[in-house]
């Protein structure tokens, strides 16, 4: 035990120095005690303490096995198990331009973000039209969903109501896209499937385990 604080000790040393150019990529590998264990670049797990930076990233919280970070002034929602985000503005573009994602371990593409300033987290669905979420997470980040079209949905479960709605703005990353069509189901999903309402604004590019998302303008 004695040994494993030291060890923390020295690392939580170690990240106050490191203020090295921004990560590519950041995901959550564990959590030890008060620090959380970062994997930057696809590197080793690093213990990182609260307010400490490693290599341009800065633990801002974590609590229930969930970890905020800042990145080149953005912050991101960090969970075990996901896959890792990594984000690079291009030149010109006030909002950011790129995303670029990496496949989770069952091969999907998850990735926290925000719908109309609320965090939520997104999985990647190249087959669905539009943004879709439930229920339970409209109502949950305040959207005004019932004021939009009804409409009738055939799910695995049978056919279900829907409604037509507009989002305000979608973020991934650093990157807002604004006036996104979207539907709501009644019923249950895990996450929120970020379809081709959403990356129809995007050149989407796939390569093994990587997809980069380059806004159009």
């Amino acid at each position: 035990m004695k040994h494993i604080a030291a060890l923390l000790l020295v690392c939580g040393l170690v990240t106050l120095g490191c203020s090295a150019a921004n990560a590519q990529t950041v995901a959550l590998a564990g959590v030890l005690g008060n620090s959380a264990l970062l994997v930057i670049d696809g590197g080793t797990p690093k213990s990182v303490n609260v307010r400490d930076i490693y290599l341009g990233v800065k633990l801002i919280s974590l609590h229930d096995n969930v970890a905020v970070v800042e990145v080149a002034g953005v912050q991101r929602t960090l969970r075990i198990g996901e896959s890792p985000v990594s984000i690079k503005g291009r030149p010109g573009a006030t909002d950011g331009g790129v995303v670029v994602l990496h496949a989770g371990s069952h091969g999907h593409f998850v990735s926290a973000g925000q719908i109309n300033g609320q965090a939520v987290q997104f999985m990647v669905d190249t087959g669905a039209s539009l943004v879709s979420l439930s229920v339970a997470e409209a109502e949950r980040i305040g959207l005004n969903y019932k004021a939009g079209q009804v409409v009738r949905m055939n799910t695995a479960n049978g056919v279900s109501q829907g409604w037509l709605t507009k989002l305000s703005s979608v973020r991934l990353g650093s990157v807002n896209v604004y006036e996104v069509d979207a539907v709501v189901s009644s019923g249950g999903m895990p996450y929120v499937l970020l379809g081709n309402s959403f990356l129809a604004r995007f050149q989407m590019v796939r390569t093994n385990e990587q997809m980069v998302l380059e806004k159009r303008y």
